[in-house]
């Protein structure tokens, strides 16, 4: 696409943003450590998450997600390091470029785009804006990502499609969609909420029941990882169009998407069914996620529906963000009454496993991260095979930033039990 000069400022102040020096360390305090700064550090000092134009589809998704491990970081640690707050702006200015222009992203990108929106809202309205903030740029950003959903393709049923295969939803699309549509709504709705477009959140909802109603496998409560309306992919159920099987990321993503949007949602009297939906729906999912746990290690498999097939592994992005949902959920009051106890001792069994099995001690001081599968498309035959046979990828990004999520979450648990409080000096200075 072409980059006007106005919009290359962004990815030179990105640049020269992610380059700064900084050391990856991390303090103790009590008798653990902090994960989520560390690996935040180590992150930084991989200038991960820094959209270039050079890394294809998937890099929105690598920066948008970044971006809100970064948000959820300063948000819990607010008197941290500096270095996290410019290089979460560092991250969303790299993205400005490629995302002002409406019809350019919704024809070039996934729904996956859609994940920058969150902390460019962020940084014209809220707490975390920087001083640098460059207004007009951003709010043209924020305007094509959002305008970008009505010009994105659809299904008969008015279900978007999540890139160009024509007919096609992902669960993936989700946790991008979801929260970005709700809070740019809810930030245009006014300063009561009398105003807000209730057809916008109508659009979100339908947007997860429809993936919901065609992928649900009523016997485990578990969602296959998309479905085609057309019923014409070699993959499709002829019925309801779903793919035939689990995958662990991909209900990740839908999961962290429920949480997350009853998170911003208004307590309206016209999102109320919504509420109760999305609840519902996160309760279903949770119990089925927790009753889908590997007894043996505590994580997930890549393939939750072929538990212990030979080929199949615990996979490291997925069990993270299952981790970060269920410990969230139990946080904010969502969960059922006969899994909340629950849902608390499988997340705390699943994190210090994947710190245990998948974080790496670089010699260097940063940390890493290891086990998350490359990525799992639905424009292959969608087979078992096709998904163990996958490559697995060291510092992925989708799986570093959804341990930082998680480690957060077990952080809060933690200082909540032993009556610790966070320290005001930044864990990212060194």
């Amino acid at each position: 696409m072409q980059i006007s000069s106005s919009l290359r400022h962004f990815a030179t102040v990105a640049a020269v943003l992610a380059t700064s020096p900084l050391p990856a360390t991390a303090e103790p305090y009590g008798n653990s450590t902090r994960y989520s700064t560390w690996m935040a550090s180590s992150l930084i000092s991989r200038r991960d998450g820094i959209m270039t134009g050079k890394g294809g589809s998937s890099e929105p998704l690598q920066a948008g997600f970044t971006q809100k491990a970064f948000k959820a970081l300063l948000a819990q640690y607010p008197h941290n390091d500096i270095h996290a707050q410019n290089y979460l702006q560092a991250s969303v200015d790299s993205v400005v470029p490629y995302l002002s222009n409406a019809t350019e992203d919704a024809l070039s990108y996934p729904l996956d785009r859609l994940s920058n929106g969150n902390a460019m809202i962020s940084s014209l309205t809220g707490a975390q804006r920087s001083p640098r903030n460059e207004t007009a740029s951003y709010e043209l950003a924020v305007d094509a990502l959002r305008q970008s959903i009505d010009l994105n393709r659809r299904t008969d049923e008015g279900g978007l499609w999540y890139y160009t295969y024509p007919n096609w939803s992902y669960l993936d699309g989700m946790y991008s969609l979801a929260p970005f549509y709700t809070l740019y709504t809810v930030s245009h709705s006014g300063s009561n909420g009398t105003l807000i477009n209730q057809t916008a959140l109508d659009d979100m909802a339908l947007q997860v029941d429809l993936l919901w109603q065609h992928c649900l496998n009523a016997s485990s409560g578990l969602l296959s990882h998309g479905y085609d309306a057309s019923l014409t992919a070699v993959w499709a159920d002829p019925i309801t169009g779903a793919s035939p099987h689990v995958w662990g990321r991909s209900l990740g993503w839908y999961v962290m998407a429920l949480v997350d949007t009853l998170e911003i949602l208004p307590r309206l009297t016209s999102t109320s069914e919504t509420i109760e939906a999305f609840i519902k729906k996160f309760r279903t999912l949770a119990s089925a996620v927790i009753q889908a746990v590997d007894p043996v290690t505590g994580g997930w498999w890549q393939v939750m529906d072929m538990p212990g097939r030979e080929g199949n592994y615990i996979e490291s992005s997925g069990s993270a963000m299952f981790t970060y949902a269920l410990f969230k959920g139990h946080r904010l009051g969502y969960l059922n009454d006969n899994v909340t106890a629950t849902a608390p001792v499988v997340a705390r069994r699943a994190y210090e496993y994947l710190t245990d099995a998948f974080i790496v001690r670089n010699t260097n001081g940063t940390l890493g991260y290891n086990g998350t599968v490359s990525v799992c498309s639905l424009n292959s035959n969608a087979s078992y095979k096709y998904y163990v046979g996958q490559p697995i990828k060291y510092n992925s990004v989708l799986g570093s930033a959804a341990y930082i999520l998680a480690s957060l979450e077990f952080e809060r648990l933690e200082s909540k039990h032993t009556g610790l409080k966070s320290r005001t000096r930044g864990y990212l200075s060194g």
